[in-house]
């Protein structure tokens, strides 16, 4: 099964989350088959926080990947940016 989940980045007590499609059998931060956006929780100012392909999310759900809760999450959250 095909899914879209965050992969851990950045430092200690720093993390930096990339959003990735990837086979559910392959470790949280192994092989992916693409990056489809990131994350940032500790965006400060002018910073980017969140910057996801939605075109591509919805692309990787018609041909039957599921998102994980926080994945869920964060795509609706850019959705409703994007439309704003």
């Amino acid at each position: 099964m095909v899914v879209i989940r965050l992969s851990r980045g950045g430092s200690k007590a720093r993390p930096f989350f990339n959003i990735v499609v990837a086979d559910k059998r392959v470790r949280r931060d192994g092989a992916f088959i693409e990056r489809v956006g990131f994350y940032n929780p500790n965006a400060r100012g002018a910073e980017e926080g969140l910057r996801l392909a939605l075109d591509r999310v919805a692309y990787w759900k018609s041909v039957g990947a599921q998102a994980t809760d926080t994945a869920e999450r964060l795509i609706k959250q850019a959705a409703a940016k994007a439309v704003a």
